[in-house]
């Protein structure tokens, strides 16, 4: 995201390994693949989007009702994330969604251990798997503890990290799919955000398609409002309702009288189902 965990100055720095791929696609199908199990409907948003670290206030939830965003991403749980959450309680999410806000359930998990920044929870190649699957069955549990349903996303995000450095990357990897089997397991819907220079490409690029997520939340800051135009992979990848362009970064907005600095977000996904 863009300011409570690695410097924009960084990200810029990791985005200059940006390439592209075609691999097989994936869509819905790819996200409801557990065998025997029934799932609920999934709810797309089609729209802008905006993510910022910590949910804002009811009030001002209400004052930027005002028709240009349609959904707001929130920061669910995970050791790794930035920013305390005063707002975000399940009678916060009953009053948004009762306005008419779509969410977008965010988990900031474990990251890479060849990462240059610092956090509190880093990953490793003996610990991926486990991490992996604690790290989901807590997302759910925050997620559900929130009103978000069976059925609804969750969103891991992954900050940039040097892919070419095989053993990291087959560790997160490794982390990356047992957090997704866990999320299935539970039956909600599992999601990624990374960015297309690094931890985007490294899923959208990957051979093995097992247990990786159904649908992509891509950092690309040109600040082009699209998901279709300035995709960077394979044309067949994450298509029926399953992309998200983040687009645009602390953008400083002043709607309804008050004032927050934004991530604009292209969106047409999965967010939660809540009510």
């Amino acid at each position: 995201m863009s300011s409570h965990r690695l410097s924009k100055k960084r990200r810029y720095i990791a985005w200059s390994v940006a390439g592209a791929a075609a691999v097989a696609g994936t869509g819905i199908a790819a996200q409801t693949s557990m065998a025997a199990t029934t799932w609920p409907a999934q709810r797309t948003y089609t729209g802008q989007a905006f993510d910022t670290c910590s949910a804002p206030s009811l009030a001002a939830m209400k004052g930027w009702h005002d028709g240009f965003y349609g959904a707001a991403a929130v920061y669910v749980g995970g050791r790794n994330r930035g920013c305390s959450q005063p707002n975000l309680t399940a009678s916060w999410v009953k009053s948004v969604s009762s306005i008419g806000w779509k969410l977008v359930p965010i988990y900031v998990g474990a990251q890479p251990p060849c990462q240059t920044s610092s956090n509190p929870e880093k990953l490793t190649a003996s610990t991926a798997a486990s991490l992996g699957a604690s790290d989901a069955a807590d997302a759910v549990a925050k997620a559900s503890a929130l009103g978000m349903k069976t059925g609804s996303p969750i969103y891991l995000d992954m900050e940039p990290y040097d892919i070419t450095n095989k053993s990291c990357n087959d560790a997160v990897l490794t982390y990356v799919r047992a957090f997704d089997k866990g999320l299935r397991a539970k039956t909600y819907r599992a999601g990624f955000y990374g960015f297309t220079s690094s931890s985007a490409k490294a899923i959208a690029n990957a051979t093995d398609r097992t247990d990786l997520p159904g649908n992509l939340w891509y950092a690309l800051w040109d600040k082009q409002y699209t998901t279709t135009k300035d995709w960077p992979f394979g044309a067949t990848q994450y298509t029926d309702h399953s992309r998200a362009h983040q687009y645009l970064v602390n953008s400083k907005e002043t709607r309804g009288g008050y004032t927050i600095t934004v991530d604009r977000d292209a969106w047409d996904a999965p967010v939660a189902i809540t009510g």
